[in-house]
């Protein structure tokens, strides 16, 4: 998620992308406690309540799952959950506003692919 798109969100949304980014990027493994309510509250700077909110979003998504009186922690399949949530808005909300500017500035999907080849061939 980029920043300006975060900025928009509520809080407890962003840090629900914070956690969900830490599993992507592997810093919270599967089946392993992520850090408390009171952790990442002062951490963020935010109220307990807040991130209480952020983690009741994350266990509905079947992302995380609590242990009584252990925390919070990654489910088996949260990375798949994330990727396939985060594929399916960049279907309906990214690829549409790209293709409306495409087509506004006349922009052909040859020369987009041609600066995906571009971009693809300078990250190696």
């Amino acid at each position: 998620m980029n920043i300006n798109d975060i900025q928009r969100f509520s809080i407890f949304t962003r840090i629900a992308e914070l956690v969900k980014d830490r599993i992507m990027l592997g810093e919270y493994q599967v089946n392993e406690r992520i850090p408390s309510v009171r952790e990442l509250a002062s951490e963020m700077q935010v109220n307990p309540n807040t991130v209480v909110r952020a983690f009741d979003r994350l266990v509905l998504a079947g992302i995380i799952y609590p242990k009584r009186g252990m925390g919070f922690f990654v489910s088996e399949q949260a990375a798949e959950r994330i990727a396939a949530d985060r594929r399916k808005a960049f279907e309906e909300e990214v690829l549409p506003a790209i293709f409306g500017e495409m087509e506004q500035l006349g922009v052909s999907m040859e020369e987009v692919l041609e600066i995906f080849r571009i971009y693809k061939n300078s990250k190696h």
